[in-house]
């Protein structure tokens, strides 16, 4: 998921498979050798993720967690820091960083840098030193990718090999988070791109000069045949197939002192085809959106069901660049007064889908933290409101024939959502956003889509409406989650598979408080060293967003994530643990106790 990617939510038993995973829910999984925990032999942990396999996955990392390649193997989860792991992990709670790889850093306003310190001695499970050369080599790959850190980098630096320095001309907020949290790259891997985009770094060029374009398209057909890791574990490439793989301790990685397990399987699959599993007991956690219906037969098997913010959620996305009606805010705004919010996220998720309030693109949990009275008072709520809707269509030009509502060029109003089918929760929303706009009039079709196929045809135009994330799990600071509404499958990424997304333009945009460049505001609302001074940012691209509505936030999703304790595993998390304030989808929570050693095998 990627990024980060950060959703799968749950909805009503709805039976949603795609063809391969139909396949998956009928299968009992392979018992990996020495399967159990205890004493006296080896020790596997169970989980799950959604992944493909070879040939159609592949094992490209590069511009992880921020821009990564589509359809890597298991690219865009969770479990991609125990092979490559990042500098650091952020405690929500406590709002600091635990470190993996690095062993300090230090900001440093007035000489412009960022430098990390990087721990001595770790080693690529190909034999070779990690060093800075690695650091430079990842932050040079996230330049193909078009990863938002480069608003803020203005040069890099390796004096020697357990030192970086990233230089910045504003001291950004957020740059520690893009740089600290990169899963690091091998250079015996990746420093030829890397090399190619220096050279347009240094010529003072984009990747939309010279060489770029070219070398954004090459790189993602660059399919390695294996990843160089330097993390606790590595695949075991012979046990990758279409419902399980495993990840094998890799002795000289950075953790592997640490981590308890031998080995790690991860069973493929979505929502579906995870809930048998979890159903018999034979994965340990898991953090797909199960069904409400789910839960109640979880805890009778002896699961515990850990309910973590997400910090993020479902939106509406509609191709403004295609349906000129979709480009006037006041469609926008209509649509968002007929979805009933809290219908939606209680048919998705239950209890753990809450309808989003302040609409401002960033979590209700943070608005108070981040916005002053004086700010949340000009939020419009956008409530349930059909009648102020059919205002807005009307003002926009739409009419009324009988119960059909007919679009400005006159033509009857009927248009296709589609959504990832897999994503339990997605799916459910989707289906019912399409149900609530047939209700009022607006004719929609609702069709599910193999969830990493989604992201791509939004990226590309290819969709008329659509299911995607609002929000962002990667940090508690809003600029994340503007990068994710505004910049993901938008234009400014979306040219990375050649199209404009959901097509809103951020330059010369119209607002009540003026004419303003929306890409430069969501840089800015992460630049700054002055919390003050943060806010004010945040605050404008908040009313920006809230005003102009360029995607339609519908609920915010908590996990409802299984975890089996006292069986294989002892040690997951209590509902009164701070660290279940971490994102799962991020800094999550178990991978962190792994690091540290805290989960570990049920002796016996």
């Amino acid at each position: 998921m990627s990024m980060t990617w950060s959703r799968r939510d749950v909805l009503r038993a709805v039976g949603l498979t795609t063809a391969a995973g139909a396949g998956l829910a009928a299968c009992s999984p392979a018992e990996p050798e020495g399967g159990g925990g205890g004493a006296g032999g080896s020790s596997t942990f169970h989980g799950a993720w959604p992944y493909m396999a070879p040939p159609e996955g592949h094992f490209n990392f590069g511009g992880q967690p921020y821009s990564g390649v589509p359809t890597a193997t298991i690219g865009d989860g969770i479990y991609r820091d125990l092979l490559i792991p990042p500098s650091a992990l952020w405690l929500w709670a406590e709002q600091e960083w635990e470190y993996l790889i690095a062993e300090s850093h230090t900001l440093d306003a007035a000489a412009k840098t960022l430098t990390v310190t990087i721990k001595p001695d770790l080693t690529w499970s190909d034999g070779s030193a990690l060093t800075s050369q690695d650091y430079l080599t990842t932050f040079y790959v996230q330049f193909i990718q078009r990863s938002p850190a480069w608003d803020f980098i203005t040069g890099l630096e390796a004096p020697d090999d357990t030192t970086v320095v990233v230089s910045f001309e504003n001291p950004p907020a957020v740059l520690e988070r893009y740089v600290l949290k990169s899963n690091v790259l091998s250079t015996a891997q990746y420093g030829e791109w890397a090399d190619r985009a220096q050279a347009i770094v240094e010529a003072g060029g984009t990747m939309d000069d010279g060489d770029g374009a070219a070398l954004g398209t090459e790189f993602q057909a660059f399919k390695p045949e294996n990843v160089i890791v330097s993390g606790p574990y590595d695949f075991d490439y012979d046990t990758i197939t279409n419902t399980q793989l495993t990840m094998v301790r890799n002795e000289s990685g950075y953790g592997a002192d640490k981590v308890t397990f031998d080995s790690v399987v991860l069973y493929n699959g979505e929502t579906t085809e995870i809930t048998s599993l979890v159903q018999s007991a034979d994965v340990d956690y898991a953090t797909h959106g199960f069904a409400p219906a789910s839960e109640d037969p979880f805890e009778g098997a002896g699961y515990t069901i850990l309910r973590p913010p997400v910090y993020s959620g479902p939106a509406l996305y509609l191709n403004q660049d295609r349906f000129p009606e979709f480009a006037d805010v006041r469609t926008r705004k209509a649509f968002a007064h007929i979805i009933d919010r809290a219908v939606n996220g209680q048919i998705s998720l239950a209890e753990s889908g809450k309808a989003v309030v302040n609409m401002v693109g960033f979590s209700d949990n943070f608005v108070d933290q981040w916005l002053t009275d004086d700010v949340k008072g000009k939020l419009d709520p956008y409530e349930l409101d059909l009648d102020k809707a059919a205002s807005l269509l009307e003002e926009a030009g739409w009419t009324k024939d009988g119960e059909t509502w007919m679009t400005p060029q006159g033509s009857a109003a009927a248009y296709e959502i589609q959504f990832p089918q897999t994503f339990a929760d997605w799916s459910a929303s989707g289906k019912d956003v399409a149900e609530q706009l047939t209700a009022f009039g607006i004719a929609v079709t609702a069709r599910g889509l193999d969830d990493k196929q989604a992201p791509i045809d939004i990226d590309k135009g290819d969709f008329e409406m659509a299911i995607q994330a609002w929000g962002s799990s990667a940090h508690p600071h809003p600029h994340f989650s503007f990068v994710q509404d505004l910049f993901l499958h938008n234009i400014p990424i979306a040219k990375n598979q050649g199209g404009k997304g959901y097509g809103f333009p951020l330059q010369d945009v119209e607002t009540s408080a003026g004419t303003v460049d929306l890409e430069a505001l969501v840089a800015q609302s992460g630049e700054g060293l002055d919390v003050e001074e943060q806010k004010a940012n945040v605050s404008t691209v908040a009313l920006a967003f809230n005003e102009l509505l360029p995607i339609i936030p519908i609920f915010e999703r908590y996990g409802n994530n299984p975890a089996l304790e006292g069986v294989r595993v002892q040690g997951f998390p209590t509902a009164d643990d701070p660290v279940l304030e971490n994102a799962p989808y991020a800094d999550n929570f178990v991978v962190l106790k792994m690091f540290r050693g805290e989960i570990s095998p049920v002796e016996g």
